[in-house]
Protein backbone atom coordinates (compact mmCIF):
# COMPACT_ATOMS: atom_id res chain seq x y z
CA UNK A 1 0.00 0.00 0.00
CA UNK A 2 1.36 3.42 -0.95
CA UNK A 3 2.02 5.75 1.89
CA UNK A 4 1.84 9.52 1.72
CA UNK A 5 4.06 11.82 3.73
CA UNK A 6 3.75 15.53 4.14
CA UNK A 7 6.70 17.89 4.07
CA UNK A 8 6.92 21.33 5.55
CA UNK A 9 9.44 24.10 5.02
CA UNK A 10 11.78 24.52 7.94
CA UNK A 11 12.66 28.12 8.66
CA UNK A 12 16.29 28.79 9.59
CA UNK A 13 16.85 29.32 13.25
CA UNK A 14 17.62 32.90 14.17
CA UNK A 15 19.57 33.58 17.30
CA UNK A 16 17.83 35.94 19.67
CA UNK A 17 18.91 37.77 22.77
CA UNK A 18 17.70 37.17 26.35
CA UNK A 19 14.48 39.10 25.69
CA UNK A 20 13.64 37.10 22.56
CA UNK A 21 14.41 39.97 20.16
CA UNK A 22 15.92 39.15 16.79
CA UNK A 23 19.18 40.95 15.90
CA UNK A 24 18.83 44.00 13.62
CA UNK A 25 19.65 43.69 9.95
CA UNK A 26 22.62 45.85 8.93
CA UNK A 27 22.22 48.36 6.19
CA UNK A 28 23.07 46.26 3.18
CA UNK A 29 23.73 49.18 0.86
CA UNK A 30 22.26 52.29 -0.62
CA UNK A 31 18.79 50.77 -0.84
CA UNK A 32 18.83 48.86 2.42
CA UNK A 33 18.65 45.45 0.77
CA UNK A 34 20.09 42.64 2.90
CA UNK A 35 23.14 40.86 1.57
CA UNK A 36 24.80 43.92 0.02
CA UNK A 37 27.99 45.27 1.61
CA UNK A 38 27.70 48.39 3.73
CA UNK A 39 29.24 51.76 2.95
CA UNK A 40 32.56 51.23 4.74
CA UNK A 41 33.07 47.83 3.11
CA UNK A 42 32.38 49.22 -0.34
CA UNK A 43 34.76 52.10 0.32
CA UNK A 44 37.58 49.77 1.40
CA UNK A 45 37.06 47.58 -1.66
CA UNK A 46 37.12 50.59 -3.98
CA UNK A 47 40.35 51.86 -2.43
CA UNK A 48 41.93 48.45 -2.74
CA UNK A 49 40.92 48.28 -6.39
CA UNK A 50 42.47 51.70 -6.95
CA UNK A 51 45.71 50.59 -5.30
CA UNK A 52 45.91 47.57 -7.58
CA UNK A 53 45.21 49.76 -10.63
CA UNK A 54 47.94 52.25 -9.67
CA UNK A 55 50.69 49.62 -9.51
CA UNK A 56 51.00 49.28 -13.34
CA UNK A 57 51.00 53.08 -13.67
CA UNK A 58 53.80 53.35 -11.12
CA UNK A 59 55.81 50.63 -12.83
CA UNK A 60 55.34 52.38 -16.19
CA UNK A 61 56.90 55.60 -14.95
CA UNK A 62 59.66 53.69 -13.15
CA UNK A 63 60.58 52.15 -16.49
CA UNK A 64 60.48 55.61 -18.12
CA UNK A 65 62.80 56.91 -15.42
CA UNK A 66 65.24 54.07 -15.91
CA UNK A 67 65.30 54.62 -19.67
CA UNK A 68 65.69 58.38 -19.15
CA UNK A 69 68.72 58.02 -16.89
CA UNK A 70 70.38 55.28 -18.94
CA UNK A 71 69.88 57.09 -22.25
CA UNK A 72 71.70 60.16 -20.97
CA UNK A 73 74.97 58.25 -20.66
CA UNK A 74 74.71 56.21 -23.85
CA UNK A 75 76.69 57.44 -26.84
CA UNK A 76 75.42 57.01 -30.40
CA UNK A 77 77.24 56.22 -33.62
CA UNK A 78 77.60 59.12 -36.04
CA UNK A 79 77.08 57.65 -39.54
CA UNK A 80 79.14 60.41 -41.14
CA UNK A 81 82.28 59.96 -39.07
CA UNK A 82 81.71 56.46 -37.66
CA UNK A 83 82.54 57.82 -34.22
CA UNK A 84 80.67 57.55 -30.98
CA UNK A 85 79.21 60.90 -29.95
CA UNK A 86 77.04 62.16 -27.15
CA UNK A 87 73.79 63.50 -28.62
CA UNK A 88 72.04 64.29 -25.35
CA UNK A 89 71.19 67.99 -25.45
CA UNK A 90 69.34 69.24 -22.35
CA UNK A 91 66.06 70.96 -23.10
CA UNK A 92 65.26 74.30 -21.49
CA UNK A 93 61.92 73.65 -19.86
CA UNK A 94 59.25 76.35 -20.30
CA UNK A 95 58.57 78.39 -17.17
CA UNK A 96 54.91 77.63 -17.68
CA UNK A 97 55.53 74.15 -16.28
CA UNK A 98 56.24 75.71 -12.88
CA UNK A 99 52.88 77.49 -12.99
CA UNK A 100 51.22 74.22 -14.01
CA UNK A 101 52.76 72.58 -10.96
CA UNK A 102 51.17 75.19 -8.71
CA UNK A 103 47.79 74.76 -10.45
CA UNK A 104 47.90 71.00 -9.95
CA UNK A 105 48.80 71.34 -6.27
CA UNK A 106 45.88 73.73 -5.72
CA UNK A 107 43.58 71.30 -7.50
CA UNK A 108 44.79 68.53 -5.20
CA UNK A 109 43.81 70.63 -2.18
CA UNK A 110 40.36 71.35 -3.61
CA UNK A 111 39.94 67.65 -4.46
CA UNK A 112 40.71 66.70 -0.87
CA UNK A 113 38.19 69.24 0.40
CA UNK A 114 35.59 67.81 -1.98
CA UNK A 115 36.32 64.29 -0.72
CA UNK A 116 35.95 65.28 2.92
CA UNK A 117 32.82 67.28 2.23
CA UNK A 118 30.89 64.52 0.48
CA UNK A 119 32.13 61.87 2.91
CA UNK A 120 30.86 63.94 5.84
CA UNK A 121 27.49 64.20 4.11
CA UNK A 122 27.40 60.43 3.55
CA UNK A 123 28.23 59.75 7.21
CA UNK A 124 25.61 62.29 8.31
CA UNK A 125 23.03 60.64 6.07
CA UNK A 126 23.83 57.25 7.61
CA UNK A 127 23.49 58.64 11.12
CA UNK A 128 20.29 60.54 10.32
CA UNK A 129 18.70 57.37 8.93
CA UNK A 130 19.00 55.77 12.35
CA UNK A 131 18.32 58.78 14.57
CA UNK A 132 16.00 61.06 12.66
CA UNK A 133 15.90 63.76 9.99
CA UNK A 134 19.21 65.06 8.70
CA UNK A 135 20.46 68.56 9.17
CA UNK A 136 19.94 70.51 5.96
CA UNK A 137 20.45 74.00 4.70
CA UNK A 138 24.22 73.93 4.98
CA UNK A 139 26.22 75.95 2.46
CA UNK A 140 28.50 73.66 0.46
CA UNK A 141 31.41 74.95 -1.58
CA UNK A 142 31.67 73.53 -5.13
CA UNK A 143 35.09 71.99 -4.55
CA UNK A 144 34.47 69.23 -7.09
CA UNK A 145 33.66 71.69 -9.87
CA UNK A 146 36.69 73.77 -8.90
CA UNK A 147 38.93 70.72 -9.19
CA UNK A 148 37.46 69.93 -12.60
CA UNK A 149 38.22 73.43 -13.87
CA UNK A 150 41.75 73.38 -12.44
CA UNK A 151 42.38 69.99 -14.04
CA UNK A 152 41.37 71.34 -17.43
CA UNK A 153 43.55 74.40 -16.82
CA UNK A 154 46.53 72.13 -16.11
CA UNK A 155 45.98 70.16 -19.31
CA UNK A 156 45.65 73.38 -21.30
CA UNK A 157 48.87 74.62 -19.70
CA UNK A 158 50.67 71.44 -20.74
CA UNK A 159 49.46 71.87 -24.31
CA UNK A 160 50.68 75.48 -24.28
CA UNK A 161 54.07 74.35 -22.93
CA UNK A 162 54.38 71.85 -25.80
CA UNK A 163 53.69 74.67 -28.24
CA UNK A 164 56.46 76.73 -26.61
CA UNK A 165 58.88 73.81 -26.95
CA UNK A 166 57.99 73.49 -30.63
CA UNK A 167 58.46 77.24 -31.13
CA UNK A 168 61.97 76.89 -29.66
CA UNK A 169 62.80 74.15 -32.15
CA UNK A 170 62.33 71.15 -29.86
CA UNK A 171 59.95 68.61 -31.35
CA UNK A 172 59.34 65.00 -30.39
CA UNK A 173 62.13 63.66 -32.60
CA UNK A 174 64.56 66.58 -32.41
CA UNK A 175 66.82 65.16 -29.70
CA UNK A 176 66.60 62.21 -27.29
CA UNK A 177 66.13 64.71 -24.46
CA UNK A 178 63.16 66.40 -26.12
CA UNK A 179 61.66 62.99 -26.90
CA UNK A 180 61.68 62.10 -23.21
CA UNK A 181 60.20 65.47 -22.24
CA UNK A 182 57.23 64.88 -24.53
CA UNK A 183 56.98 61.24 -23.44
CA UNK A 184 56.95 61.95 -19.70
CA UNK A 185 54.65 64.97 -19.82
CA UNK A 186 52.35 63.37 -22.39
CA UNK A 187 51.97 60.12 -20.45
CA UNK A 188 51.20 62.04 -17.28
CA UNK A 189 48.66 64.26 -19.07
CA UNK A 190 46.92 61.18 -20.48
CA UNK A 191 46.58 59.63 -17.02
CA UNK A 192 45.41 62.93 -15.52
CA UNK A 193 42.78 63.12 -18.24
CA UNK A 194 41.42 59.89 -16.79
CA UNK A 195 40.99 61.69 -13.47
CA UNK A 196 39.13 64.51 -15.22
CA UNK A 197 36.79 61.94 -16.78
CA UNK A 198 36.21 60.44 -13.32
CA UNK A 199 35.27 63.91 -12.02
CA UNK A 200 32.83 64.25 -14.90
CA UNK A 201 31.31 60.86 -14.04
CA UNK A 202 30.89 61.96 -10.42
CA UNK A 203 29.10 65.11 -11.59
CA UNK A 204 26.83 63.12 -13.90
CA UNK A 205 26.01 60.76 -11.01
CA UNK A 206 24.79 63.77 -9.04
CA UNK A 207 22.61 64.90 -11.95
CA UNK A 208 21.16 61.40 -12.24
CA UNK A 209 20.29 61.49 -8.53
CA UNK A 210 22.51 58.57 -7.59
CA UNK A 211 22.75 57.79 -3.90
CA UNK A 212 25.02 59.94 -1.80
CA UNK A 213 27.05 56.93 -0.68
CA UNK A 214 27.77 55.88 -4.25
CA UNK A 215 28.86 59.40 -5.18
CA UNK A 216 31.02 59.56 -2.06
CA UNK A 217 32.86 56.38 -3.07
CA UNK A 218 33.44 57.67 -6.59
CA UNK A 219 34.77 61.00 -5.31
CA UNK A 220 36.93 59.29 -2.66
CA UNK A 221 38.65 57.01 -5.18
CA UNK A 222 39.05 59.87 -7.64
CA UNK A 223 40.60 62.04 -4.91
CA UNK A 224 43.29 59.50 -4.05
CA UNK A 225 44.00 59.02 -7.75
CA UNK A 226 44.28 62.79 -8.14
CA UNK A 227 46.72 63.05 -5.23
CA UNK A 228 48.80 60.32 -6.82
CA UNK A 229 48.88 62.25 -10.11
CA UNK A 230 49.97 65.41 -8.28
CA UNK A 231 52.84 63.63 -6.53
CA UNK A 232 53.78 61.91 -9.77
CA UNK A 233 53.95 65.24 -11.59
CA UNK A 234 56.21 66.73 -8.92
CA UNK A 235 58.50 63.74 -9.38
CA UNK A 236 58.48 64.08 -13.19
CA UNK A 237 59.09 67.82 -13.07
CA UNK A 238 61.99 67.36 -10.65
CA UNK A 239 63.44 64.61 -12.83
CA UNK A 240 63.40 66.77 -15.95
CA UNK A 241 64.62 69.86 -14.08
CA UNK A 242 67.52 68.46 -12.07
CA UNK A 243 68.52 65.19 -13.76
CA UNK A 244 69.79 66.64 -17.03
Amino acid sequence: MASFTTTSAVEPEISRDDHGTAPPIRDGGDYGRPGLPDYETRLRRARLGLLVALIPVLMLFVSFTSAYVVRQGLPTLDPRTNNLIRDWIPVALPRLLLLNTFVLLVSSVSMELARRQIKARAVMETASTATGPSIGGQIRMPWLAMTFVLGLAFLFGQWTAWKQLAANGFYVSTTPSSSFVYLLTGAHAAHLLGGVVALLIASIAALLHRSLKTRSIVVDVTAWYWHFMALLWIYIFGLMKFVR
